[in-house]
């Protein structure tokens, strides 16, 4: 198990266009000395895609590549719903809809303004974990529960009639704990269940957590104190010390309570586990041939690996079959995992008592096949894309894609788009490596080979102010590749901060007269920072490593992600 991976440890101590509006109330204004991006490329290169093409009834897994961590998803009718943890990313909570569980468009996000998300001075890897949605048929209302560690917060849940229109301001439960579901019976109770420290005193290893339970009352959105109950002591088999019970979820079938949780911890130990139980207060009791879903058991050596699956949700599809999210990984050449945690699916075998991943136990592929009558879209018609692919913002819309974020900072705070196109961001004074909001504008790494590219229109008045393309783990893992000043000289600097401290790489100076193009060339764990000015692509500090991108070396829940920076902070010198 990844101690740096252990939620518990940290917890307990745009079809539809998929667009977020930009300056809405037109309030903002950049500074004149602003830089302009007037472009960004995207391009994922994976050779995984480019040696397995899709063929007729197949589409990719993951469904969701880059950091798109602990999926939920739910179902009312014909349309799905599935969420994923955003941590300290502004908006948070992407949502997705599907008709067919293969072909995903982006809708929003569940919390999407001030009053919902406040992540304003929390590290990368605190803010939203693991959220559940679900849908209550008893009142015909969406909920979404999560643990929001930034603003007071704690445990909340919103609510809404209908995901397309937006969601209610958040409501502060009691309990503590992470990774809250909640499950609403036919009968019309309501309960909660979630992953907690054992009680005081009774902690028996380290990694020791229980899975507990309440009564919640529906009409106060709240849960009934009192009813609070462990219902696994744990995990699987206590004697055995599992580590790490959490990300609860309770079904209901042929009048039997299942309660499917992660095991193990979400590194490479992961696993999914079931339970049994003739009520939802139980007493429940595993499978004794758990786990359902887990890579751990497998070579690791495998080709086009797949790891650390787990953290599940099943929903029922509208052919009478069982599907299942859940997150994993890739890790690239050098088993580093700059993606990070991305959101796959698996049909589910539900014909016996117990569910079952189909293929979850053995080496997974990069593709599977279609439901019966689905035709596979994705990447066309506003579907999201995967697999190979190019993604282009010219900044000439109004409104962004949806898979734009900020970091501890609405965008709609800080980019303004030219009435002739062209993206300029209010710049503040903080910079990267501080834990405050930063003027930066996110876009995940998606795969493991790809190339980005932004042009850049940029004269720094100081050697305090800098603008360009950084590659972001965290605040104390990155890469920073801009335009600033060195006495009177107008330079582009290549930088790396590992633990928090920064070495310049290279600089060369430049004539910013002229737009500059910047280039980021990620090979597995080779990376490379081009620039061209006028025409010609040269390079800057040779090939570095990403291992510093790499979930294995900065720890925390996120993937790497590319952005486009600026600051009048910058300490780079």
């Amino acid at each position: 198990m990844n101690n740096f991976l252990s939620k518990s440890i940290l917890g307990l101590a745009l079809g539809i266009t998929a667009t977020v509006g930009v300056n809405a109330a037109g309030t903002l204004k950049a500074d004149k000395n602003s830089a302009e991006f007037s472009k960004f490329i995207y391009q994922g290169k994976d050779r995984v895609y480019q040696e397995n093409p899709l063929k007729e009834g197949e589409f990719y897994n993951p469904i969701l590549q880059g950091c798109y961590p602990d999926p939920s998803i739910c179902r009312k009718g014909n349309d799905y719903y599935l969420v994923t943890s955003t941590f300290a990313m502004f908006p948070g909570v992407p949502i997705f809809h599907s008709t067919d569980l293969v072909n995903w468009k982006q809708i929003g996000h569940v919390l999407d303004r001030k009053s919902q998300l406040k992540v304003e001075d929390c590290g990368i890897s605190a803010g939203i974990y693991a959220p559940t949605i679900r849908y209550n048929a008893n009142n015909d209302t969406f909920y979404m529960i999560t643990t929001q560690f930034s603003g007071g917060f704690g445990n909340i849940v919103v609510k809404t009639k209908d995901p397309m229109k937006g969601w209610s301001d958040p409501i502060k439960l009691a309990f503590n704990g992470i990774d809250p579901d909640i499950f609403f019976d036919d009968n019309g109770k309501a309960y909660i269940v979630h992953n907690d420290a054992p009680d005081r005193g009774k902690e028996l290893y380290e990694g020791h957590r229980v899975i507990k339970i309440w009564e919640y009352d529906v009409e106060k959105d709240s849960v009934i104190q009192g009813t609070s109950k462990i219902i696994v002591d744990g995990g699987v088999d206590i004697t055995k010390k599992p580590i790490w019970i959490e990300a609860p979820h309770m079904y209901k079938k042929n009048g039997k309570y299942y309660l499917m949780c992660a095991e193990g911890g979400t590194g490479d130990n992961h696993s999914e586990v079931v339970f049994i139980s003739d009520s939802p207060k139980g007493p429940f009791k595993p499978w004794n041939n758990n786990p359902i879903l887990s890579q751990r058991h497998l070579p690791t050596d495998r080709p086009n690996k797949i790891d650390w699956a787990g953290h599940a949700d099943i929903v029922e599809g509208q052919d009478g079959k069982y599907y299942g999210v859940f997150l994993g990984i890739r890790p690239n050449t050098a088993n580093m995992v700059n993606t990070g945690r991305e959101t796959f699916i698996l049909p589910v075998d539900w014909s016996g008592t117990f569910p079952v991943f189909e293929n979850g136990l053995i080496p997974m592929e990069c593709k599977i096949k279609t439901p019966a009558g689905v035709v596979n879209h994705q990447g066309k018609d506003g579907f999201f894309q995967n697999g190979n692919f190019t993604f282009t913002e010219n900044f000439t819309s109004a409104n962004l894609d949806y898979r734009w974020v900020g970091l501890r900072t609405d965008p709609k705070d800080i980019v303004t788009i030219g009435k002739k196109g062209g993206l300029k961001m209010v710049t503040y004074a903080s910079n990267i490596k501080e834990v405050k909001p930063i003027s930066a504008l996110f876009y995940r790494q998606q795969h493991a080979r790809f190339s980005a590219q932004t042009t850049v229109n940029f004269k720094p008045k100081s050697d305090n102010d800098l603008a360009g393309l950084t590659c972001y783990q965290s605040e104390r893992f990155n890469y920073v590749f801009g335009i600033t000043k060195e006495g009177k000289k107008d330079i582009l600097i290549l930088a790396r901060t590992e633990r928090g401290k920064t070495t310049i790489i290279a600089k060369t100076e430049v004539d910013v007269k002229q737009p500059i193009t910047l280039y980021v060339d990620g090979m597995d764990n080779d990376y490379k920072f081009n620039y061209s000015v006028g025409g010609e692509v040269m390079n800057l500090g040779g090939t570095v490593s990403g291992d510093i991108l790499s979930t294995n070396r900065a720890g925390g829940f996120t993937g790497a992600m590319i952005g486009l920076y600026t600051t009048k902070g910058n300490t780079i010198k």
